[in-house]
């Protein structure tokens, strides 16, 4: 059974590097100081949400209704992937990103108030914002 390389410490929290690369079938062995690829270092969670990104070719529509989840829910874990890969997610973009969560919060307790959801609903809804 192969297990997924741990991406940081578990000590101290810094990037771990492979030091020690080995071939299965011939026993070859190579030492040096090597880096896992930017993706492997993200949580699984990360990974799954790449993975129906990508299937969903990016449209995050398709995201959403794929997720069960709320088009500023996809934006934060798509922030949270750029964050993991080692960039910056700008100000203006996390901005927008709060407004959006205002204004999905503001629609969800709008359709609670006209009974168009039930309040059980509403609280998963906003759960998952």
């Amino acid at each position: 059974m192969k297990y997924k390389a741990p991406g940081k410490c578990p000590v101290c929290g810094e990037k771990l590097s492979i030091t020690k690369l080995s071939c299965p079938r011939c026993s070859t062995a190579i030492e040096g100081d090597f880096q896992p690829c930017e993706f492997c270092r993200l949580p699984e969670e990360d990974l799954e949400f790449v993975k129906v990104f990508i299937r969903c070719r990016g449209n995050i529509k398709d995201v959403e209704k794929e997720l069960g989840i709320s088009y500023p829910t996809v934006r934060g874990k798509l922030d949270s992937v750029i964050r993991g890969l080692g960039y910056e997610v700008s100000s203006k973009e996390l901005i927008k990103e709060s407004e959006d969560k205002t204004a999905a919060r503001n629609e969800i307790l709008d359709q609670l108030s006209s009974g168009e959801i039930s309040p059980k609903e509403a609280t998963e809804r906003i759960k998952n914002l």
